[in-house]
Parts: C-alpha cells; sequence; structure tokens
C-alpha cells in the first residue's frame, strides 16, 4: 500500500468519480459503537479511524468535500477485512461493505488518473482472473510444479526463500491438483436421482475449481442426489468479487454481465455456489448496476436465484444420510456466509442431520479467520493473529473444522500446518457426500 499521500497529487476535495459512496448509505450511521466490539481491525489497534464508524465517518466526510483523498482516508479504506460483521450488530443497517467497497473504487479511479496503479494486481485482476482459458493453464502448470518434482526441489534447495513470507506459506498448503477442474470434468446436464425437484446451475468459480474441484464435484453429486438435475454453463467466469474489493468496479461490471447473460441462458431454478465470497458477490450484482436500469433489473433477477449450496440443499428438502460417519467436528462461520448472506443454521442444519457426527461449536465461530479474499496476502500480520486466534478457539479433540468459503479453508490449513495439527480441513458439502457414499458402500 503506497503511504506517500503525495502520489494523489492534485488534491481531491470529494468523490469526484461515478459509483461514489451514497449519502443514503453513510447518513443512517447514529456512531453508536456497537461495531466496536467486533471489528477486527479495531479490536486489534484500538484506532477510531479504523473501526467501522470511523471508516464510515472518514467517507462521509471524503463524500462531503471536508477531508481530501489521501493516506488518511485510503489506509484505514483498505485495512478494513470487509468481514461485514459490523453489519450485523449494526441497530441501523448501515452497509459499511458497500461504503467501503464504493470508497475503493474512487481510490482505484483515482490512482489510474495518476499512472500510481499496482501492474501485478492489475495483470491479475485483469489479466487472469476474468479469463478462464489462464486460470486453466495456471492450474496445469501448479499440477506440474507438484507432479514432476519441480516443487520437492524448489523446498529443498532454498529457491522459495525468494519469495515473500505469506506466499511461501501459501504455497505450503496448496492442495494437490487434481486432473481436471469440474467446469471440464463434470457433464453438462446432470440427471437428478429419482423424482426432479428442481434444476440448478452450478457456479464452479476461479478459486474454488483451480484449488478445490473436488468440492465442486462433491456438491454436483449432493444435489443430484436430492433430485436436482444440475446444469454446469462452460461459458461463466470469475464473480468479480476481488475486483470490487481490490476497486476496480468496471471490471467487475463487465464480470457481472457476461455471467448474468450465461446463466440466464441456462434458466435453471437456481444457481447454486459453495464459495461463501462468490455468494456474496452474486447476490450483490445489482449494487454494480444501480445507473443502469436495465441491467439492474436483469441482475435483480439473477441474484433472486443465488443460493449457497446449504441454502439450497435446505430449501428443497436434502435427505438426512443413513449411513453413520464417526466424526467430531467443529464450524468456522465465514464472513461472507453468516454475515453478508445471514447464513448460519443452513450449514448447521446438514451437519447434525448426518449419523454419528459431533458438532461441537467453536467460540466466536463467525470472527474472521483473516483470508478475507486476498488479505493474507496484502496484510499478513493483521491476517496472521486473526489466524492465530482463530486456532486458539479450535475444540480440543476435534478430528476436522469445516466451513463453506475456499479462502477460509486455504487459511485455516496454514494454521492446522503451522500448528503441527491432524485435523482435516473440508467443506460442509464433503461431509454430507462422504456420508452419502458410505451409503453406497457395502
Amino acid at each position: 500500500m503506497v503511504k506517500d499521500s503525495s502520489s494523489m497529487a492534485p488534491r481531491l476535495t470529494d468523490f469526484c468519480f461515478p459509483d461514489a459512496p451514497e449519502e443514503d448509505k453513510y447518513s443512517v450511521c447514529v456512531h453508536c459503537g456497537f461495531c466496536l466490539e467486533v471489528c477486527p481491525t479495531y479490536q486489534a489497534w484500538g484506532d477510531e479511524n479504523h473501526s467501522p464508524r470511523g471508516r464510515v465517518f472518514l467517507i462521509k466526510s471524503c463524500a462531503e468535500g471536508e477531508l481530501p483523498l489521501d493516506e488518511s482516508v485510503i489506509d484505514p479504506v483498505f485495512t478494513c477485512l470487509d468481514c461485514r460483521a459490523c453489519e450485523t450488530v449494526c441497530p441501523s443497517g448501515v452497509q459499511v461493505g458497500a461504503l467501503v467497497e464504493e470508497a475503493r473504487g474512487q481510490v482505484f479511479h483515482a490512482r489510474r488518473e495518476r499512472g500510481d496503479t499496482n501492474a501485478l494486481m492489475r495483470l491479475f485482476l485483469r489479466g487472469v482472473f476474468p479469463r478462464p482459458g489462464r486460470l486453466k493453464a495456471i492450474r496445469r502448470l501448479m499440477r506440474f510444479y507438484q507432479k514432476s518434482g519441480l516443487q520437492t526441489l524448489a523446498r529443498s534447495t532454498g529457491v522459495m526463500r525468494v519469495l515473500p513470507p505469506q506466499v511461501r506459506e501459501m504455497e505450503d498448503v496448496i492442495p494437490e491438483i487434481d486432473a481436471g477442474p469440474a467446469i471440464d470434468v463434470l457433464p453438462p446436464v446432470m440427471a437428478p436421482k429419482g423424482e426432479r425437484k428442481a434444476t440448478a446451475a452450478l457456479f464452479t468459480g476461479c478459486v474454488m475449481d483451480v484449488f478445490f474441484s473436488d468440492v465442486n464435484k462433491a456438491t454436483a453429486r449432493v444435489m443430484v442426489r436430492n433430485g436436482v438435475e444440475v446444469q454446469v454453463p462452460r461459458d461463466q467466469i470469475c464473480c468479480g468479487a476481488l475486483q470490487v474489493h481490490a476497486g476496480d468496479r468496471d471490471m467487475a461490471r463487465e464480470m457481472a454481465r457476461k455471467n448474468i447473460e450465461v446463466f440466464e441462458q441456462a434458466g435453471a431454478d437456481y444457481i447454486a455456489i459453495n464459495a461463501a465470497g462468490c455468494g456474496a458477490a452474486l447476490k450483490e450484482y445489482p449494487e454494480l448496476f444501480h445507473d443502469d436500469p436495465a441491467w439492474h433489473e436483469r441482475a435483480v433477477q439473477f441474484s433472486a436465484r443465488v443460493r449457497d449450496i446449504s441454502q439450497l440443499l435446505v430449501e428443497v428438502g436434502f435427505d438426512p444420510p443413513k449411513a453413520e460417519l464417526p466424526m467430531s467436528i467443529t464450524y468456522h462461520d465465514a464472513c461472507h456466509l453468516c454475515h453478508a448472506q445471514k447464513i448460519r443454521r443452513e450449514p448447521r442444519s446438514i451437519l447434525t442431520s448426518v449419523p454419528g457426527v459431533d458438532l461441537r461449536e467453536m467460540p466466536d465461530s463467525d470472527r474472521c479467520c483473516g483470508s478475507a479474499g486476498i488479505y493474507n496476502l496484502t496484510h499478513p500480520v493483521m491476517a496472521g493473529e486473526l489466524l492465530e486466534r482463530k486456532m486458539d478457539d479450535v475444540p480440543q479433540g476435534v478430528d476436522a473444522i469445516v466451513m463453506g468459503n475456499p479462502g477460509c479453508m486455504m487459511q485455516i490449513r496454514l494454521g492446522v500446518k503451522k500448528r503441527n495439527q491432524q485435523l482435516r480441513v473440508m467443506h460442509t458439502v464433503e461431509v454430507l457426500d462422504l456420508a452419502y457414499q458410505r451409503e453406497e458402500t457395502p
């Protein structure tokens, strides 16, 4: 993050670019302070500017021309994890996440006008994530790296030391990449088992299908097992969540239009998603088009069909497994599932339906683990502190930590690795899928 405010010159006296934070969002904050006790950055630093109400005040002041768009605003806006815990406790319903993302959009525009952009970040956000072919090429390279012996050689020779520590840590916990991404391996249409209850188009995502394609495949199997016809649209692309978080709302809009068109053509009853961050982004597509009535209406219709996999299964009525799965687990509430999408009951309903599963609740299960998109790469110290606290809260004696988001899975895999623990890190749908597989095993 650039700390020299002179890089923003000439001084901006307000948010002067399109898509600015809206008055009806920041004006409802009454500065009550309920948000302070749940904000990770305020709890860590005790700095009012790094609290939700502080950020809202800074955004309001900048929008009304009382503050320039300099580091006094930029730093708090970008150190926010966008975990939305503040929104859960806010009695006034302040949309802090939306305000922060809109403010980041203003910063993105300002920096781009001045040529002050991060070339590497721009490469990935515009040149890689929106392009499925390039993502698949990276996936193939990573699989080759793992299978060819290059990974072992790189680790044993010390070559990895040239990388930043946070990148080395993430490389150390990347799952084994399987042969093919779900979007290529799964059939375009999968007939349901028994009577058809609904149709669902599976949103395979980018990070999920690169690192955890087995979760996508389990998601499809579980839907089929519960009477849902599964479609896998081949032309879908990344949801655009990372672009929104980075402030590149123009790119996010372009990606949203593409996905809306693709899933309109699919015509399924539901759009099924198994990644909390992606699900929140898909449900918030209308926010990207509030100045474009035609696309806004299409985005509203699109988002109305989006369901997290746990939400969808409960809604259609899933079959509780009959086979016993003797396992003690704890559940981590991914921020963008419990705070952004308000989904807490459904994953627990699924997990506790499995015979033999002992769910032990985690203290502060909805506290951010530090992943927060790519926050663990851009702010590794804060992310590391949050991860340590999360691992401290894992109940003793459990066999697995279960959750519903790939970023959290990577982050908590790192926590398990650092503590040399023999714990499985699983997605909610994997537990259900495993139980169903046991039914079919003689």
